[in-house]
């Protein structure tokens, strides 16, 4: 299975992200929305599962849910916008994590593309797929999920 993870597009969507999505069989979208219908396009390309970010405070955005736990192909995903990812796999901030049974954590909020296996969680940020901001690359990322294991991708825009 291949999921298309996408966060921060900020009412923007890339021209690219639609071409590079097509194909996977599920979307993640990590939070910061904005509006222009972004979550409905790429609805039309593969089922999406996505949550609010901080700035998705008006309109429709607003109604997602700040965080969801689901299932995908064997794997519990834990996807919210903002996360402090530990500084240890026996640090007690990973508990919350641990809780959910998560194996995998998606997550936005920084615009910085990030993926680090700390214990057997997978923490994975797609980077930004909206406008360029912060002198930072846009990007989206890939979870290719296959004989019990979990890889992950991030590509530039």
């Amino acid at each position: 299975m291949l999921i298309g993870v996408v966060s921060d597009t900020h009412g923007y969507l890339n021209p690219r992200v639609p071409e590079l999505l097509q194909g996977v069989d599920h979307i993640l979208h990590a939070g910061d929305i904005g509006d222009g219908g972004i979550a409905e396009a790429l609805a039309e390309i593969a089922p999406v599962t996505v949550v609010r970010g901080n700035n998705d405070r008006t309109g429709p955005e607003s109604l997602y849910p700040e965080e969801v736990s689901l299932k995908l192909e064997g794997f519990n995903f834990y996807l919210t916008h903002i996360v402090k990812v530990p500084k240890s796999p026996g640090h007690p901030s990973m508990q919350p994590y641990s809780d959910t049974g998560a194996d995998v954590v998606v997550f936005g909020h920084s615009h910085i593309a990030f993926q680090q296996e700390l214990g057997n969680i997978l923490f994975f940020n797609p980077g930004a797929a909206g406008k360029r901001r912060f002198k930072v690359v846009p990007s989206i990322g890939f979870l290719e999920l296959e004989n019990g294991k979990v890889d992950g991708k991030i590509v530039p825009l």
